[in-house]
């Protein structure tokens, strides 16, 4: 297990359900928290959770029928928006936390591969009776180097993004609900999508068995306030004081308030128009 460490001794913290009618601001708040880090001096954990969606990677635009892949997972009962980085899809639901955690940049600035090990070490302080590992596990979806498993069941899988000034590293934890369910609808996500041409751009081939959640492995109901509550417990553990109120004074300030409704609208300009 890596050890913890953060490169301030105070972070804030900040948790935002998202509505399906706001699907864009899930990711208009990263932009817009990613310009605001370095102003407000700290590191910010952000929790968010959404309705059940797809969040598409860039890539997937590549689906020789992407509206057939999305008319699919609406079959499932899914939303589906497309984010603004690579990767591929991920499924977002009530039984799914989001984490992201943004820093100012120091100097020299963290390296890519430091960021990624600094969430896995989030992850295995905040879930110590895991034995989590980071290593691609291929057929679930979204696969990727540091998918975090155990025992070679994948429950999270991490990315990152950086701007010139600060960083964003994004986890998704499968904390509860029905793991299997949901790999079968990016299963078919991809069948549909691929629409029986050849798989020239290495969609991945989804087993629903390569992935579990949290709280199946602890055999235990596990909510989402609950796993909050580890990652934050996992922080105050580190030496680290987190906090709300900072931030908080500055969520509600015009100037941000601005930058996230710009941010959210961009993230709306983004998205595919498809015949659905």
């Amino acid at each position: 297990m890596s050890a913890l460490t953060f490169s301030a001794n105070a972070l804030q913290t900040v948790t935002t359900p998202i509505s399906a009618r706001q699907k864009n601001q899930a990711f208009g708040y990263t932009n817009a928290l990613l310009d605001f880090v370095t102003e407000l001096g700290q590191p910010i954990l952000h929790f968010w959770q959404m309705p059940p969606t797809v969040i598409l990677g860039l890539k997937d635009q590549r689906l020789p029928d992407l509206a057939a892949a999305i008319r699919q997972v609406q079959g499932h009962g899914y939303n589906w928006v497309l984010r603004n980085s690579g990767g591929l899809a991920v499924i977002a639901d009530e039984g799914v936390l989001n984490v992201s955690l943004f820093s100012p940049l120091t100097t020299p600035p963290i390296s890519v591969d430091a960021a990624y090990a600094q969430m896995l070490a989030l992850v295995q302080a905040a879930w110590p009776e895991l034995t989590i590992t980071a290593g691609e596990i291929t057929r679930s979806y979204c696969p990727g180097d540091y998918d975090l498993s155990v025992a070679g069941q994948k429950i999270a899988g991490i990315s990152q993004r950086r701007n010139a000034h600060a960083l964003v590293t994004m986890l998704y934890l499968s904390v509860t609900g029905d793991q299997p369910s949901r790999g079968r609808a990016i299963q078919d996500f991809y069948r549909a999508g691929l629409a029986g041409q050849p798989n020239q751009w290495h969609f991945p081939n989804v087993d629903p068995a390569s992935m579990t959640t949290t709280a199946a492995l602890l055999g235990q109901p596990v909510t989402l306030a609950d796993a909050q509550h580890r990652f934050i417990q996992a922080c105050e553990q580190a030496g680290v004081r987190v906090g709300r109120a900072k931030l908080a004074s500055l969520l509600t300030q015009p100037r941000f308030t601005t930058a996230l409704a710009h941010a959210t609208a961009q993230m709306a300009r983004r998205q595919p128009r498809l015949n659905l």
